[in-house]
This record gives C-alpha cells, structure tokens and sequence, in this order.
C-alpha cells in the first residue's frame, strides 16, 4: 500500500453537482467524514429542503459563468466536480465550456486537489458523445495544473441512478424482450456506495498525484446476464431475449424511452454508451486504498431495498431540467410582462389544512391527480412520444417533497410547508406553464383548497394550445379540485362531522394581460 496524505483537520471540500444524483449523496458523507461542505448550486433555493442543508454552506454559481466560480472557490481544499449536460442539446460543448472555466477557476484560488467523476475509457474509436465528453472533460481537469483524480466509474447500480432504472424496468417489465447486439457486450458495473467511498478516499491522494483511475465491481458481466441477475435477485422468472441485428442503438433508446422512465434524451446517449465494453483495465487506486467492492446481486439486493423502504436518497431527476432561476415565478409584477392564461378554483374542505396539505404534498406518482386519470395518462404518451419526460418519472418519496425535484413531468419549483406547492411544467409545451394548490385555514376544524393553473404562451402556437386545451379543464383542473377537497374530508375530517358540498365555490378564469 502506498502512503497517502491525511486528510487536513476541517479541510474545506467544495461539491459542484449537489443537485444531482451522486452529489446529493456525497455531501452528508463528506460532512460525516470530518470535512467541511461548500455546495454549488445555481440556484440556493434548490438545496433548501435537502435533510443536510443545515450542516453545509451553499454558494451560488454556474459552471458556465466564470466570473460567478471565484467566490465559490475561496479557501477550497478539494472540489468535486459532479457536473454534466447530459440531455441538454449540445451537451459536449456544454460540458466542455464549463470544465474549462471550472479548471481555470480552481487554479487561480490555489485549490490543492480536484476529483472528477467520469465514464469508462473504452479501447479504439469511440462513438458515444457521452463517453467522448467524459473523457475530455478528464483531460481539462488534469491539464489545469491543480492536481487532479479522474475516477472512470461504468454502469452505477444504485437506487434511484438513471442506469439502474433503466436495467429495472426493461427487466420487470419485459418477461419476452427483443435485444440489440449490445446487451451482449461486456461491463463491470459498480454498486453506488463503492462510487461514493472512493471519490472520498481520493481526497487523500498525494499531491503528486495526477492521474485518472478505473473504478469497478468485481463482476464481469454482459447487459443480458446483468438482467437475468436482476430478475433473479427480484424474484422474478427467467427472461427470453431475442437478439435482432438490425436493432441500432437509435431504435434502442427509442425502445427504451417507451419502456422505461428514462426519457430518450438521456436514453439515447447511455445505450450509445453500451456499444462499447465498460470493464476497468486496471485498479491501482487500490494500491492507496485497499477494499472489497460489492459483488453485483448484493448492489441490486441493496438498491431494491432502499426502494422497498422507501428511502432513495437522490434520483436520476434531480438535477435534470432547466434551472428554476431562469424562469420568471408566476408572482412576478407584471408576469414579467407578455401574455397569461389563469385557471383559478377553489373549494371549501370539510377538513383542517394539515389534513389538506398531506393530500397535496402526496399529488402525482402513485397517488395520481386526482381527476381523469386517462386524460392524464394520454397528455403523458403524448409527452413521451414527442421526445419528453412524460408521465414516468413519478416522485421520489411517496409522501414529502423537496424544492427542486422531479415530480412526473412537473418539477417543484417551491414548497411553503403546510401552505402552498407549486409546480412548474416539464413536459413538451409551446409556452410555460405552472400549477399552484394551496391549503388555508378555516373555522372549526375547516380549511379551504384553492388551485391556479398558469400558462404563459410562446407565439402563435401558444395561444393556441391555450384555446385547444380550455374546453376539458372543467374536467381535468375542475374535477381536481373536486377530489382533492372529497378525499381530505373522507380522509382526515373529524369524527361525526358532515362534509360540505365539494361543488361549490369554484372559480375559473380566463385573463390576458400584455
């Protein structure tokens, strides 16, 4: 074993990526291995509600504006960098303009360590724009002249990862599947909790140290047999796979987008990953830090259980979608000017507003919207086939919800506990378009539901839809409140109290300001 360097008493670490999936897990571990926590975000309200915002600090900055990087950076010891566009069109130029300007900024305040976590380096030409961008984001960082830790990580299995819900539901979902040529190359995937312990551990590298690493599980497996694993782990029946030749990576994050919760923007550029082997081709971190990574069933056994429990720390959805601070709210002066469309309603609720509020924080997922499910479930496919997120992302607790995250193709934009939700609109729109509910207090024991549907419309197509839309919202945004106020009172009023009609008190409005 090689000797490392200890880990300074207090050392600062600065996390970029705390919205995302591996970063939202990596800053409590920190935090609980002794270091102190900076978190990047562009938006501070999008960490508010995380369980550990009280013990870190949070700095906002965007990886694209260098002059917003300098203050995030002062007196930083080792900066994580978790950032990627995947998704995003023009992803690599993304993704290239923001590892540039990071790897100046880190040199310029004198940061002693960076650690980058990126993808496999397959052998030979490489096709996928994914693994292309990871690799030379890899060389900006080591080229900065701050040294720098590159850990190469494949197919992460974990509760929550977009590749995991990927092999989850083609897995339960598809007992018969039709397979391209690629379920049959080879992979060394990685349980997320490996993933986590060796970006901590690379914080202690010696200075000299400037390098990438390959980071794995022990098993060598092929994308079928990792399925078959699955399903055995999950209890479920062997699978048939049908390999087809002519089924080409783009067919297949098409495959895979209809399949599985993972929209085709993101899909497409993960399958294009599988087209190359992923198995590490050496593991000299292990010569500073020695372990025994976590055999493939355990990852899977522990990734199910934490979604058993639910008690999925952070999800593929987390930091996808366009940033909050680039939207004017629906409170702005003026609506920012321009044109608005309202849908306002309310309705009385035989019930307290704690009791109300449970049933809004609870909206979405399995627990549906409360109206017309079909017609739900139609704007969804509609979504889906258009290249959007669709009705599929679903929430990640099944009861409480965080600024920031995903919730079916809404997102949330901001919670006012016990008062107020409100979602901005993800899915496919020719405008923007937000959905507030709010629980108000009563007399005796009684509370009052009031929604707000907001649509701001880009063009001519806008209004459009607006007017192609408005005949069904007595249905959809009606029938909501409706059964919202219906399901409080069934639910949560008070013994030998009698619940109020649900149809009155409603109000709708269509306006248009400019």
């Amino acid at each position: 074993m090689r000797e490392t360097e200890a880990v300074p008493p207090g050392a600062l670490c600065l996390v970029t990526g705390a919205t995302g999936y591996i970063g939202g897990r990596l800053a409590p571990r920190l935090v609980a291995a002794g270091y102190r926590v900076r978190c990047l975000a562009r938006n501070a309200n999008r960490l508010r509600d995380a369980p550990w915002a009280a013990d870190v600090e949070v700095a906002e900055g965007d990886v694209s504006r260098p002059e917003t990087l300098a203050r995030a950076l002062e007196g930083v010891d080792v900066a994580y960098y978790l950032i990627h566009s995947l998704g995003r069109r023009a992803f690599e130029e993304m993704d290239r303009v923001g590892a540039t300007n990071f790897a100046a900024a880190a040199a310029k305040a004198g940061v002693k360590r960076i650690v980058y976590l990126g993808g496999p380096d397959p052998a030979g030409r490489v096709h996928s724009a994914h693994l292309r961008s990871r690799a030379e984001v890899g060389r900006i960082l080591l080229d900065s002249g701050v040294p720098t830790a590159v850990l190469r990580a494949p197919v992460i299995i974990g509760s929550g990862s977009a590749s995991f819900e990927m092999l989850r539901y083609l897995t339960e979902r598809l007992p018969i599947m039709v397979t391209p040529r690629w379920v049959n190359n080879r992979i060394q995937p990685i349980a997320v909790r490996d993933v986590l312990r060796r970006l901590i551990e690379a914080a202690s590298l010696p200075p000299e140290v400037n390098r990438g690493f390959d980071i794995a599980g022990p098993d060598v497996l092929t994308y079928a047999e990792m399925m078959q694993r699955y399903a055995r782990v999950a209890g479920l029946p062997r699978r048939i796979l049908l390999p087809v030749r002519p089924l080409t990576p783009w067919l297949s994050s098409h495959w895979v987008g209809l399949v599985t919760p993972v929209p085709n923007a993101i899909a497409r550029p993960l399958v294009e990953s599988l087209i190359h082997e992923a198995v590490a081709h050496e593991n000299d971190i292990s010569e500073y830090f020695p372990w025994e990574p976590t055999p493939f069933d355990e990852a899977v056994q522990l990734a199910l259980s934490k979604l058993r429990d639910v008690q999925v720390e952070t999800r593929w959805t987390g930091a996808a979608g366009r940033d909050a601070s680039a939207e004017p709210l629906p409170s702005d002066p003026d609506w920012s000017g321009g044109s608005v469309y309202t849908d306002v309603r309310s309705q009385p609720v035989a019930a307290p507003s704690d009791a109300l509020w449970r049933v809004i924080e609870g909206v979405g997922g399995e627990n549906g919207w409360y109206s017309f499910p079909l017609a739900w479930s139609v704007r969804g496919w509609m979504d889906t086939l258009s290249g959007g997120v669709g009705l599929r992302r679903g929430r990640r607790d099944p009861h409480r919800l965080y600024v920031g995250e995903a919730l079916d193709f809404w997102r949330v934009e901001e919670i006012i506990p016990g008062r107020m939700l409100r979602l901005r609109a993800e899915m496919r729109l020719p405008g923007r378009a937000w959905l507030e509910m709010h629980a108000e207090p009563g007399a005796d024991g009684t509370s009052t539901y009031r929604q707000r549907a907001v649509f701001l419309p880009r063009g001519l197509a806008g209004h459009a839809y607006w007017a192609a839309v408005f005949p069904f919202h007595a249905i959809i945004f009606g029938g909501m409140a409706r059964n919202i106020a219906r399901s409080s009172g069934r639910r949560f009023a008070p013994p030998g109290s009698t619940p109020r009609p649900a149809d009155g008190g409603v109000r709708q409005t269509k306006s248009v300001s400019d």
